[in-house]
């Protein structure tokens, strides 16, 4: 699980990202100024740092510039208000690997972290104890065994193990994997259920049955 450091000090913007890279299965942690965010740094060792320009107590330039001074290798996303070519070259110019503009969509930053990481060599890989899903090859292991699923097999299952231990209903995984939520069709994640169970072997017993409820992903 990839690591991602917010270091921003607006906690309505950073909370958002913070719910938003959990969901997408990032590992995260939040500093609200650059002080903070170069300590949670050192302690961290983040993947990639989501760095406000504008911080209190020292600026996101100087966070990048003393990072970027010693480590070639984490990723940094340079996050402000300021859209005008000189703050982005400027921005750059300290090491920071990409520019996004606020506001912005977070299907837009959450392209740019994908774009990043790939850069870098690296890929977003979900570990379980004994599941690895990889998100770009598409594919998944069981106990180091690669085993095929369909496409809705596949993210049925990812969405599960990023959700693990956590109730999820049948209504909410009709809408999330098939894209409506038309009660009539509450079977087919019964039926898609009970095939990834047969298909991940004795790991497939993690996927609990929540009666009158929906489906958890246990981990032990």
């Amino acid at each position: 699980m990839f690591k991602i450091l917010i270091v921003e000090d607006d906690r309505s913007i950073s909370r958002l990202l913070e719910l938003e890279l959990k969901h997408e299965g990032f590992n995260v942690e939040v500093a609200n100024d650059g002080k903070e965010g170069l300590e949670k740094y050192e302690s961290f060792k983040p993947d990639i740092i989501i760095l406000d320009l504008m911080l209190p107590e020292i600026d996101g330039m100087e966070v990048a510039e003393s990072i970027r001074s010693f480590d070639n290798n984490v990723g940094i996303i340079m996050l402000t208000a300021k859209s005008d070519l000189g703050s982005r070259v400027e921005g750059l110019k300290t090491g920071a690997d990409d520019y996004v503009v606020k506001p912005f969509e977070i299907e837009e930053l959450l392209a740019r972290i994908d774009s990043l990481l790939r850069r870098l060599g690296k890929h977003k890989v979900l570990n379980t104890s004994n599941i690895e899903i990889d998100s770009e090859k598409m594919e998944v292991k069981v106990n180091g065994k690669e085993i095929n699923l369909t496409l809705t097999e596949f993210n049925l299952l990812k969405y599960l193990i990023i959700n693990k231990n956590n109730v999820i209903s049948k209504e909410k995984l009709l809408e999330e994997i098939w894209g409506y939520d038309d009660p009539e069709n509450l079977n087919l994640v019964e039926v898609y259920v009970n095939y990834l169970r047969k298909k991940l072997g004795e790991e497939g017993k993690k996927i609990k049955t929540v009666r009158g409820v929906g489906y958890v992903f246990k981990e032990e």
